[in-house]
């Protein structure tokens, strides 16, 4: 009897994951504009847009986004600041939850940014010692990733190209391009 109870349990929890990934099997951002619509804020990148097929349950839209960084770095004594050599990309993230009450019809729009990254940055890697100041003055995005989660199962993952990197402000459309994932 507590073999079949457990068969069971099994069978039921499998069911259930089959139907929220099969309901939420064809999650795409909606038409006519496909390609979200950009912002670089100088620190942080904006993406906005609308999603369609998805089940009623709550919604997580995630914004990771690499770029080139520019910095300065500052002496101790404040009297210079020559710029930064040569900052690593970094990647910066943000999410934006939205409650299934937000949904109409398996549809919902987006709006979410990135945080900005930690300046100064610990350390001063790119200044002449770490006894020097590194503060980040402005990001050049190159590419973003939307993923949206529900129930806690990935249900898109798109990345975009951004050519030539964004300088602060919308992004042009025609300098974005799906070139992975959900979105081709």
């Amino acid at each position: 009897m507590k073999r079949s109870s457990i068969w069971l349990l099994i069978t039921m929890v499998t069911i259930s994951i089959t139907a929220v990934v099969a309901f939420a099997g064809n999650v795409h951002l909606k038409p006519p504009k496909s390609n979200p619509t950009f912002t670089d804020l100088g620190l942080s990148l904006a993406a906005s847009g609308a999603l369609a097929g998805l089940s009623n349950r709550d919604v997580l839209v995630i914004l990771s986004a690499s770029e080139d960084m520019t910095t300065t770095c500052t002496n101790p004594a404040r009297a210079t600041q020559p710029a930064g050599q040569n900052p690593a990309p970094i990647t910066v993230t943000g999410t934006e939850p939205i409650p299934e009450t937000e949904l109409k019809n398996g549809t919902t729009p987006f709006d979410v940014a990135t945080d900005e990254p930690v300046s100064p940055i610990p350390g001063a890697p790119e200044c002449p010692n770490p006894n020097w100041t590194e503060d980040i003055t402005n990001l050049a995005f190159t590419s973003a990733t939307i993923t949206v989660e529900q129930a806690n199962f990935e249900v898109l993952d798109a990345t975009f190209s951004i050519s030539p990197a964004s300088a602060d402000g919308p992004v042009p459309d025609g300098n974005v391009t799906c070139s992975s994932g959900d979105c081709l």
